[in-house]
């Protein structure tokens, strides 16, 4: 019993768990390009907020990030996306914001 609940509890962390399916990845993909990119423009150079390029997010720990996407940030127009955006799906879009090439 306790072997179970220790393997489950191993498959179920964020570390292990899987990128989203291919779909899932395109939705996200569309996501930020749209609804992401109508504040911090369409080319994530910044607009109403700030830039989302890589250069300037490596600056700052991935779980505020992950925190920023998740819950917004009070006193702006950043949304909360975690209605929208399971924590690994979170946790994947900032590794793939972070993979962004000049």
């Amino acid at each position: 019993m306790i072997r179970i609940f220790l393997l489950a509890l191993l498959f179920s962390s964020p570390l292990l768990a899987g990128e989203p399916s291919t779909s899932r990845q395109a939705e996200i993909r569309n996501l930020l390009k749209h609804d992401c990119g109508s504040c911090h423009g369409l080319s994530l150079k910044g607009g109403l907020g700030p830039a989302l390029l890589a250069e300037r997010l490596r600056a700052l720990p991935d779980d505020f990030l992950v925190e920023t996407i998740q819950k917004g940030r009070k006193g702006t127009a950043m949304p909360p996306w975690q209605p929208f955006l399971s924590i690994e799906e979170t946790n994947w879009l900032v590794r793939t914001l972070l993979k962004q090439q000049p």
